[in-house]
């Protein structure tokens, strides 16, 4: 994948993770310094652990005037959007949804650039897509998705990791191949959140009567 397509595809998943994190907080009551923490955690919480895992001398929010300006420019759209947004319940999850998918492919792309084998690479990727949320629901009160069997969350993100190498095994180019593991991100959380679909419960607690 091209450097270019990368930084492309971080920057919108960036903003939309920061609008999910300031819708979530508005809805919360949040004053305005909360809803930007809250912003700004959703968006870089993944991406700051990615970097401290593969080494980086410094997260990529540190040195980056430009992400601090996409998760400002997050959180004022969904300041000023809120009133559309909050009739559209499905909205937040649409900007999840889409922020879990194209983190997955940011994080995967930083494993390929360090030689990291397949596995490894959708594991970073899964880190990146799902801390971010992890500290947003945590700071919100809520339970995190990731802990839940509520959500097809962090299983979407390494089906579509799978996605993602099953294409390019194929000899499929990296921008089609990004592409289609990121819609493919969204549709899974999209659909499974409408249908109520959840993953198995592995014990189930008897009645007494």
């Amino acid at each position: 994948m091209e450097s270019t397509l990368f930084e492309i595809l971080d920057t919108i998943g960036i903003f939309a993770f920061a609008m999910s994190g300031a819708t979530l907080a508005i809805k919360k009551r949040f004053d305005v310094f909360g809803i930007f923490v809250l912003a700004f955690v959703t968006a870089v919480g993944g991406g700051t652990l990615r970097d401290l895992l593969i080494g980086t001398n410094a997260v990529s929010w540190i040195r980056d005037n430009q992400l601090i300006y996409t998760v400002t420019a997050g959180a004022i759209a969904a300041i000023i959007l809120f009133k559309i947004i909050h009739r559209l319940n499905l909205f937040v999850y649409i900007f999840d949804a889409i922020g879990l998918g194209l983190f997955t492919i940011a994080g995967i792309e930083k494993g390929q650039i360090l030689e990291l084998n397949m596995f490894m690479c959708i594991a970073l990727g899964a880190i990146s897509a799902t801390f971010g949320g992890v500290l947003r629901d945590i700071l919100s009160g809520e339970k995190p998705m990731l802990l839940t069997r509520k959500e097809i969350y962090a299983s979407a993100s390494i089906a579509g990791g799978f996605v993602y190498f099953g294409l390019a095994a194929l000899g499929i180019s990296n921008q089609i191949t990004a592409f289609a593991a990121v819609l493919f991100i969204i549709f899974v959380r999209i659909i499974t959140h409408q249908y109520d679909i959840r993953m198995p419960e592995l014990y189930r607690e008897e009645s007494v009567e």
